[in-house]
């Protein structure tokens, strides 16, 4: 049975890019950005192949995972939780595959025997060096969990978060799992959690860099091609809700496993009727923000957008939105201040500098899982702002 698709929502850049001043005048690839449910696996992809290199690349990658207070309360609870668990000790060896800047690995490193970390982005290899964590700048494949293996040896756990979503091969990334993992190991990763995608109608969790989506069904049905299983799972709150998932070698039944799955099939996750109704909802909610969004332009109020998220650019950019309607999008982060949005070429500059000079503004949440915290400090900085959401 051939895939089908479920999801469109138009012509996107690649959603972590951000624009330098002097990149201004070039113009950045943009693809069809779709999704399609394959019957068989379960799983949701993306349509569009796009190189790897090109989406960590091309410009320099500039999410961090230490990047707010959330983020690393959630790295250090992790850290914490393989502990309790007895996942980790101090004879162990870990590598985390995309390892980002390193924050969670540096977490661990005091409580293991040795751990090394890998990723794709070469910007983002280097800040972890510098900031102590031996990293491996390459992405991760078969090629080079051979390569690891022959240097390293075998490991007693691996760590992959928020990085299944990203991999193009996934047969290819098990196979180099399978190869890399003791045969008492384990291996855990986090994902979002296409159930609250769906339920909550999170479409702008959908870019070029995420090429999977994933539910408790399809992971259950690739990992077992590989006898690999699901041991336990749980729910967490990172992204808006996230799977954390620990694979072993062990074919015990995961005790609550078949009943999550059951529930996954009563939400209509893999039903097609499900998404004519999520597309519908999208397009509708669209229109009516624009229609808004222009009222308020009419009456020469600034509208500023907060959070230069990836999520963030899908937003602006099934919107439509760009510097005529949006006067700047505000960020904490030093990696992407002074830069701009791909495709909608909107400003972004931090909040203190933004909403001190606005007597009167609106605020429109893009980063909406931080959505408490952003509205305290925006409130402190100016009084006087209203909020879209």
């Amino acid at each position: 049975m051939s895939k089908v698709k479920i999801i469109d929502l138009g012509m996107h850049p690649f959603s972590d890019t951000f624009i330098s001043k002097e990149q201004l005048s070039l113009s950045e690839p943009i693809y069809p950005l779709n999704c399609y449910l394959d019957p068989v696996s379960s799983l949701i992809t993306t349509g569009v192949k796009t190189s790897a290199d090109d989406r960590y690349n091309l410009y320099d990658y500039s999410y961090t995972s230490s990047n707010s207070n959330f983020s690393r309360s959630h790295w250090n609870d992790y850290s914490e939780f393989l502990s309790n668990k007895g996942l980790i000790d101090e004879t162990s060896s870990v590598i985390e595959i995309g390892s980002n800047d390193g924050y969670l690995s540096l977490q661990i490193k005091e409580k293991v025997k040795n751990i090394i970390g890998i990723d794709s982005s070469r910007y983002i290899s280097d800040l972890a060096v510098k900031n102590g964590l031996y990293t491996i700048p390459e992405i991760f494949n078969s090629e080079q969990a051979i390569k690891i293996k022959n240097k390293h040896g075998r490991f007693n756990l691996i760590i992959a978060n928020n990085v299944l979503n990203h991999i193009d091969e996934l047969h290819d990334f098990c196979r180099a799992i399978d190869d890399l993992l003791e045969d008492k190991g384990r291996f855990i990763f986090e994902v979002p959690y296409w159930k609250y995608t769906v339920k909550d109608f999170k479409y702008d969790q959908i870019y070029h860099e995420h090429v999977n989506y994933f539910t408790l069904k399809s992971i259950d049905f690739i990992f077992n091609k590989f006898n690999l299983f699901i041991e336990d799972f749980l729910e967490v709150d990172y992204h808006g809700g996230s799977l954390r998932v620990v694979i072993s070698r062990s074919k015990k039944e995961c005790y609550n496993l078949k009943q999550a799955i059951i529930s996954e099939e009563k939400l209509g996750l893999f039903s097609i009727s499900t998404y004519i109704d999520f597309q519908e909802k999208i397009e509708k909610d669209r229109s009516e923000l624009i229609i808004k969004l222009h009222q308020i332009k009419s009456e020469k109020i600034p509208i500023i957008a907060v959070g230069a998220a990836a999520k963030g650019n899908t937003f602006l950019n099934f919107h439509k939105l760009d510097s005529s309607i949006i006067d700047f999008v505000t960020d904490s982060s030093p990696h992407k201040i002074g830069k701009f949005t791909p495709l909608s070429r909107i400003e972004i500059s931090s909040d203190e500098e933004v909403f001190k000079n606005y007597k009167e503004a609106y605020a429109l949440i893009l980063s909406w899982n931080l959505s408490k915290p952003i509205k305290k400090k925006l409130k402190e900085l100016n009084p006087k702002i209203k909020f879209l959401n």
